[in-house]
């Protein structure tokens, strides 16, 4: 195939990255690794090399200016997630919850997630065909999630809905979604207000009594922390059981394989962070002019950066980079980011999800697809909404 400027499929319809967008990432990897769609407002940057040295650079490539396609039509400022922080603010922010979501402390999570995830598939027991999404990979993450900023898992249904709208505003504003984040605010606020009368052992009590240079948090920082993690927690560990689920009932050689030896499903979860990466891309923006594989970007000018495309790079992954080898090591991915903005949440999501697969596999080592998948519509996140799932335990 062959990719003219003038046939080139546009970054800003959900359209293309529900369906199969990587025939044309790898056509832009090999002839125009970084252009500039003038339509969107920005470059686009798809080599490994490339995405990973911008990622590193804060300084010369902000995120205070813009992280979404969408923020170039409208007002932001670090103000509004920490997504949007650069150093020194960032680091200062970032401190205050990383030792909570340590490897270490992490760790210490994995006998309540796994009763968690067999109680979820205990209820499809008996089913000969299971809807996956709506089964396991929606309440899992938003349950463990609900769980480390201490709310009930009573309000299953309205953190579900409250993420949902909070992607689809990524890709674009409408009253709707603006109206269901405004709820989410409030329903944060009565949380904060009560942990600051009774705090306890959640991250919500933790930030509550955090500071930063010796001044206290305010509430909008406090619901810009839990906004965060709520979606972030949530939407890309969804998308990784799904995408891997997927992967494996296409794959079923690799799927037995590590049914019959799970001790390569961590290693596997990592390729499906590869394979299907659940973040499409973020922006960021030049703070000077400066050259990029030999094309100058002026300053104030955007840059998104596709690590769905990055992440299936030949001249990181080699010749087979476009397939999906569970066994594959090392890998450098960049699904969770990279430098100061490396996904806070990345410990919990491997963990809910080498959890998830040993779980699943063990019960039902020969499950297969049952149908077509339902893909998202979304220019932030590629995921599932649909994964029909046909269930064999032998």
């Amino acid at each position: 195939m062959s990719d003219s400027v003038a046939a080139r499929p546009s970054l800003l319809d959900p359209a293309f990255h529900a369906g199969d967008p990587y025939p044309h990432y790898r056509e832009w990897r090999i002839k125009t690794p970084i252009f500039r769609d003038e339509e969107a407002g920005f470059w686009v940057v798809t080599r490994y090399e490339d995405v990973l040295t911008l990622s590193s650079d804060p300084e010369t490539f902000c995120s205070k200016r813009g992280v979404l396609p969408a923020d170039l039509s409208r007002e932001v400022s670090e103000d509004i997630s920490i997504l949007y922080m650069d150093p020194p603010r960032h680091r200062k922010h970032r401190k205050l919850v990383q030792p909570s979501l340590s490897r270490r402390r992490v760790a210490s999570f994995e006998p309540w997630i796994r009763k968690l995830t067999r109680e979820l598939l205990d209820k499809i027991e008996g089913q000969t065909v299971a809807e996956f999404v709506e089964a396991l990979a929606v309440p899992l993450p938003i349950y463990v999630i609900a769980r480390l900023l201490g709310v009930p898992g009573s309000d299953y249904d309205n953190f579900r809905k409250w993420s949902d709208a909070a992607i689809e505003a990524a890709t674009e504003l409408t009253e709707e979604n603006a109206a269901l984040a405004a709820e989410l605010h409030i329903y944060l606020d009565g949380v904060i207000a009560e942990r600051r009368k009774q705090p306890g052992d959640d991250l919500i009590s933790l930030l509550v009594q955090s500071e930063v240079d010796g001044t206290a948090l305010s509430d909008h920082d406090l619901i810009m922390f839990c906004f965060t993690l709520l979606v972030a927690g949530n939407e890309t560990t969804r998308n990784l059981l799904s995408a891997g689920t997927w992967a494996l009932a296409k794959h079923p050689d690799a799927r037995r394989a590590l049914a019959a030896d799970p001790s390569g499903i961590e290693t596997a979860v990592e390729e499906m962070l590869r394979w299907e990466s659940p973040i499409v891309a973020f922006l960021r923006t030049a703070t000077r002019d400066v050259v990029v594989r030999e094309q100058m970007v002026r300053e104030g000018e955007a840059l998104l950066l596709v690590y769905a495309a990055a992440n299936r790079d030949v001249e990181v992954f080699g010749d087979d980079a476009e397939a999906f080898v569970p066994t594959r090591s090392p890998n450098p991915h960049l699904a969770f980011g990279v430098g100061e903005h490396f996904c806070l949440g990345a410990n919990t999501a491997r963990l809910e999800a080498k959890i998830f697969f040993e779980e699943l596999l063990a019960r039902y080592p020969d499950f297969e697809l049952a149908g077509d998948a339902v893909r998202l519509q979304s220019t932030l996140a590629r995921g599932l909404l649909e994964l029909p799932i046909g269930l064999s335990s032998s």
